[in-house]
Parts: C-alpha cells; structure tokens; sequence
C-alpha cells in the first residue's frame, strides 16, 4: 500500500511559528494592552513592518495563539472524555493532560489567565467564552460522577472543588518552566496525591510515627 506523504514543513511556517511563540512571551510577560507590534518586532530582531508581512495585526497573532492552545488543549480532553473511564481515572488524566499543555503552552496559558475576562468581551473572541463552559462542563460532570458513584465524598461541594482545582492547576503556568527538574507528568502526580490523597498522615501512620516518637524518647 502507497504510504502517506508527510505535510512539508515551509521555512515561512516554521518563521511563522517562531514568531507567534515570541508574540506569546512578550504577551505574557507585558500583558496584550502594553504590547505593541514594535515591542513584538523588536524581540523578534525585525523591523516592524517586516512582522505584517506574517500577521495583519496583534490582534489576529493573540487570536492565533490562543485558539492553537485550546485546540490542542480540547484535543487531549476529548480524548479522555471519550475513554469512558472511572470519576477518579477521569480527574487523574484530565489534570495529567493539563499540565502537558501548560509544558507546551505555557505563556498562552498565562495569557489565558490574565487577559481572558477581558477579551471575551470582543466577539474575535468569543471563542474563548464558549472553551470556558465546556471546561465547567468537563470537570463538573466528573466529579458529580465521582460523588454519585460514592468515589468522591458525599459531602464535597463540586462547584467550589471544581474552582479550587481549575485554579491551582492553571496557576502552574507562572512558575512553571519546560524542561525542569520536572516533567509535566510527575508533577501530575505530585498535585494530584495531595489534592485526592492530603498532605496529613493517614490515622495508621500517624499512630506509629507517634509510638515510633515516644520509644526514641
């Protein structure tokens, strides 16, 4: 059977992605009303006229950015939501995708944050208000499932869980850096033992470091 060719890469789409990763450091760093296209130029080593050859205006490079995370963020999500696994497996894999995107994403998802409140205001934007209920969707659903099926604790406020988790996974993106100590995985891994599991002693373990204290004494 012939093989499918691979979509060449041009030297313009390649620039064309070197620009927009320049665009979002400078975006996250100064904020999208203090960024002007000179200022994104400039840390690009070109003149501000040569960036309109490759974009119309800030504008439609913030538009870009963004959609290109929520795309690839939505992608991952759909996929975890189509597995159909268990509440818990759900959450598990839902904050794991998460943190891959901020690893990738990482000023866009700063931008996100930062700036999102105010542009979905605009209707070039619009997009991003509606990425927002599907996120409330996603992560509601899973821990109403979680309670419904006795996985998570019945007396757990889902809305307020929903925000405490959403904002602390997302929070990760003004200290984290790609290729850390760290990868986006264990991380995951790390956040998600102390939001399911604590960070106390369980009773056991409590009573024998205490018995364990006492002897030494």
């Amino acid at each position: 059977m012939p093989t499918k060719k691979k979509p060449q890469v041009t030297a313009a789409a390649v620039r064309r992605g070197e620009l927009l990763n320049t665009a979002a450091e400078v975006f996250a760093e100064h904020g999208y009303n203090a960024t002007t296209v000179r200022r994104i130029a400039d840390h690009a080593g070109m003149l501000a006229g040569s960036l309109y050859y490759h974009f119309d205006s800030k504008e439609s490079m913030l538009e870009e950015i963004l959609r290109t995370f929520l795309d690839e963020l939505w992608g991952g999500y759909d996929t975890v939501l189509a597995a159909e696994l268990g509440p818990r497996e759900t959450l598990e894999a839902l904050v794991t995708e998460s943190f891959r995107e901020i690893d990738r994403h990482r000023a866009a998802v700063a931008i996100y944050q930062k700036e999102s409140r105010q542009l979905v205001a605009q209707d070039r934007f619009a997009f991003l208000a509606e990425s927002q209920r599907r996120f409330e969707r996603a992560w509601l659903s899973t821990l109403e499932r979680g309670v419904a099926e006795h996985v998570f604790r019945s007396d757990l406020d889902v809305r307020l869980t929903y925000r405490f988790v959403r904002d602390t996974v997302w929070v990760a993106a003004s200290w984290y850096r790609p290729g850390g100590q760290h990868s986006p995985e264990e991380i995951a891994r790390q956040y998600l033992s102390m939001v399911l599991d604590g960070i106390a002693v369980r009773g056991t373990q409590h009573e024998e470091h205490s018995e364990k204290s006492e002897h030494s004494g």
